[in-house]
């Protein structure tokens, strides 16, 4: 169970969401072919304290050696910025939290480097774009978690694409990493009961290919044991009595 918010802490992610979701809007501008992470990185890291934020990652609680993760073709999350540039057809998807008043924000999107999606490209990014809102769907007070995942698993499924089910959706607040976890796979009626007030980062990792992930000798980066490209796409978003409010978009 997480703990009660206050009216200040919500609304304080409330802010950190909008700045959040704006400076991810920001980003998809700087990213084009010839442009590398550790570019993009210290980018996204003057931007976030710019904005009066606070730069999660590097906290203690995570100590990632960047500012966002970016993770390029068949590498699924946790990509360490480097000196490779982008080349055109990538699919680049970027994961970034921000603290802002004391409170974490957590958003992550997908794109094609270049070029318009097409072809299996554009079937990855629009099946977990579907999946993502599918489970942001569920979510209200008093559901169990395995509602969502369940959700986002048939949506998957039916789209024929890889689920990847060694890392999950979690809840978010206080911490960057909080209780429940929220996996992308499940059954209806199992798991933990969200309430009016939790607030959860739900988050399909997904790949053209099987759920099989290894990690780099880097200690951060998981990738398609397959090969295949990978998408990831996730929103934070706070729990009410009737639905819920998506925290990380920016309309």
């Amino acid at each position: 169970m997480q703990p009660p918010k206050t009216d200040y802490q919500i609304q304080a992610m409330r802010d950190g969401g909008k700045i959040l979701a704006q400076l991810l809007a920001d980003l998809r501008g700087q990213v084009k072919p010839g442009v590398s992470g550790i570019f993009l990185d210290r980018w996204v890291e003057h931007q976030i304290k710019k904005r009066g934020a606070v730069v999660a990652y590097k906290t203690p609680e995570i100590n990632f050696p960047g500012a966002i993760c970016i993770s390029v073709n068949d590498e699924v999350v946790h990509g360490v910025p480097n000196k490779k540039f982008l080349e055109v057809g990538d699919v680049v998807s970027f994961d970034l939290v921000i603290t802002y008043k004391g409170m974490s924000v957590d958003s992550a999107f997908t794109m094609v480097v270049g070029e318009k999606p097409t072809g299996v490209k554009k079937h990855l990014l629009r099946a977990t774009e579907r999946a993502l809102y599918a489970g942001i769907d569920q979510v209200k007070a008093g559901i169990h978690v395995g509602d969502i995942s369940a959700r986002v698993e048939e949506v998957l499924t039916r789209e024929k694409c890889g689920i990847v089910r060694d890392l999950a959706g979690h809840g978010i607040g206080e911490a960057v990493h909080m209780e429940p976890d929220i996996p992308n796979f499940g059954m209806k009626g199992r798991g933990a009961v969200v309430q009016a007030g939790d607030t959860i980062c739900i988050e399909p990792m997904v790949t053209l290919g099987n759920d099989a992930v290894g990690q780099d000798d880097d200690g951060w980066t998981f990738r398609t044991k397959d090969g295949s490209l990978s998408a990831h796409m996730e929103h934070t978003v706070l729990v009410t009595n009737d639905g819920c409010e998506i925290l990380t978009r920016s309309e």
